[in-house]
């Protein structure tokens, strides 16, 4: 399991590789994960999603 401070690693560089894309990348993971029965990866994915979020501000989704 990544902790904490590995998510928002992975999180910021999601965003600083794929900018508007991110979430949506992270997303694929979360699913292609989900696709291979690797549920825990998939867990992982979506918690940097929800970091990308959190990044991106308040207004963005």
């Amino acid at each position: 399991m990544m902790s904490e401070v590995q998510v928002h690693t992975v999180a910021r560089q999601m965003l600083e590789k794929h900018g508007f894309a991110a979430i949506a990348k992270a997303a694929e993971q979360a699913q292609a994960c989900e696709g291979r029965g690797e549920a825990d990866e998939a867990r992982e994915w979506r918690h940097i999603v929800d970091a990308i979020k959190i990044m991106r501000g308040p207004h963005q989704s």
